[in-house]
């Protein structure tokens, strides 16, 4: 463990939004005063979002409202990435039919592609993305052009859910599946977990040392993975410690905080010892001892150095894990 907080570690944070920035309209706590500390200590954030609804200005707006100043040209957007993706494999001016919104119609403009909404225009392609107001109508149009089978078919992200102020909601994976269902096609998926986004990310903040930060471990921990780039997961959207301690490991970030506070405080390094059958992991005041199925963890019960202890023991005795694990967890809580 070093003196150094963990932001100096790296040269750019390529940062989602929701659940780690924003909540629906509401900030996340403690979520623009630490990026903004971010910038000031000369590390610049990139905002990579699978929220195809709405165009990077006004993301950018959003952020800056929330009291994190931002500009459009500091957002990846997953509708960006599908703009290009289906730009590289269509000649200009394709028709494209839009299944979302018309910030997704305006980044298919912009590569020079045409956006149409009906079947009847003869589309060579559908795109599909996230708008709070797709109704029926509009998945049951690109069912009936994805009929044709030359049709390709990009979504721009498969999120199943979405963090709400309210709570967690359907996500633009729900309603892809939707049109899976009923045509029996999987779509290319442009934005989160693939690499692309996170790789266009760093390259405008011209950074090497880039960290992936995030609250779900299927789009944004799986995506730093494939970007062969480092993941800080936090816990104040999505995934919780007990889903991080099951994940496969494809999905295992490389650290663990409980909010964006504490990107400016020293990381505690858990360290890992084996003996015979066992793996022992320290953290700080927290140990825990992973063996066959089992992880026992002496800390107060659901302490995050407890849950980082149990991650190191549990992820050091299986290495390799292609589905999520289920280990049997117990606290001892020490008084």
């Amino acid at each position: 463990m070093t003196d150094e907080p963990l932001i100096r570690r790296f040269d750019a944070l390529l940062c989602d939004l929701d659940g780690v920035v924003y909540a629906g309209p509401d900030a996340i706590d403690g979520g623009p005063e630490s990026l903004n500390r971010a910038v000031e200590m000369g590390v610049p954030v990139m905002y990579v979002t699978n929220n195809a609804s709405r165009p990077p200005a006004a993301v950018a707006e959003h952020i800056s409202q929330l009291g994190a100043p931002t500009r459009a040209s500091s957002v990846a957007s997953s509708a960006q990435a599908a703009a290009k993706l289906l730009a590289d494999r269509l000649p200009e001016n394709s028709r494209v039919l839009i299944t979302g919104a018309q910030a997704l119609a305006d980044e298919i403009s912009a590569v020079g592609l045409t956006p149409v909404w009906s079947q009847a225009e003869d589309p060579a392609a559908v795109v599909q993305g996230f708008n709070p107001q797709l109704g029926w109508e509009q998945l049951a149009e690109a069912a009936y052009t994805l009929a044709d089978e030359s049709v390709l078919w990009c979504a721009t992200n498969t999120d199943r859910t979405i963090p709400k102020e309210r709570g967690i909601a359907p996500g633009n994976g729900t309603l892809v599946a939707a049109v899976a269902a009923a045509t029996g096609r999987e779509p290319i998926v442009a934005g989160k977990p693939q690499a692309p986004v996170f790789h266009e990310a760093a390259e405008r903040a011209r950074s090497r040392r880039p960290v992936v930060v995030g609250d779900r471990l299927d789009t944004d921990i799986r995506g730093a993975h494939a970007a062969g780039m480092a993941s800080i997961e936090v816990f104040t959207g999505v995934d919780t410690p007990e889903t991080v301690l099951r994940a496969c490991d494809r999905e295992r970030p490389t650290y663990l905080l409980g909010n964006l506070r504490e990107l400016f405080a020293v990381y505690p390094e858990p360290q890992v010892t084996h003996e015979d059958h066992d793996v022992t992991a320290t953290c700080r005041d927290a140990t825990a001892v992973a063996r066959e199925n089992a992880v026992t963890v002496r800390a107060s019960e659901n302490s995050l150095d407890g849950w980082r202890a149990a991650c190191a023991a549990w992820w050091a005795l299986h290495p390799e894990a292609e589905a999520p694990t289920d280990p049997d967890v117990t606290w001892v809580s020490e008084s």
